[in-house]
């Protein structure tokens, strides 16, 4: 099921080959720190759909505002994900999770879930070098948003930061 949804949303996302290579970046960091962390098969299978889908109201968010930021693909996404996780049946307990999660993927305070803290720590790690920012700022996001201590390790090596 999983990769029936990674497929369409390579179908979904035709032509835009960077946001494709940023979702799977992000699936590829959650699935690896939410195995190290040793969660448990349900969790990685939401986690995993999630990460597939959190940015899947981007293009909904540019055709409708004419931007895209972070609190608009919370807004927006969650519908166009339902419909798509409908579709390919996913049971809806599995469904309501993934989609609280592309509804608060980008807020940062009252996380109340590994899935959810592996969800953002994973979209830093991708976020902080496309976005080209600083090492003093991927050290600000290291101190402030990642728990994890897998996720602590990719980023402290990934970025060079403290050891």
């Amino acid at each position: 099921m999983l990769n029936k949804l990674h497929l369409a949303m390579i179908e979904l996302y035709c032509g835009d080959a960077k946001r494709i290579q940023h979702f799977c970046k992000v699936h590829s960091y959650a699935k690896l720190i939410a195995e190290t962390e040793q969660v448990d098969k349900k969790c990685l299978f939401i986690l995993e759909a999630a990460a597939l889908t959190h940015d899947i109201g981007i293009h909904v968010c540019e055709e409708k505002y004419g931007k895209c930021n972070g609190k608009l693909q919370e807004k927006e996404g969650p519908v166009i994900a339902e419909r798509l996780l409908r579709e390919l049946g996913f049971e809806e307990d599995i469904m309501e999770r993934v989609l609280y999660l592309i509804a608060h993927h980008h807020t940062y305070d009252n996380i109340d879930g590994i899935d959810y803290q592996i969800l953002v720590e994973a979209d830093f790690l991708v976020n902080i070098l496309e976005d080209s920012l600083s090492k003093e700022a991927a050290l600000q996001a290291y101190n402030s948003i990642f728990r994890t201590e897998c996720g602590k390790k990719i980023c402290r090596e990934m970025f060079g930061l403290i050891k």
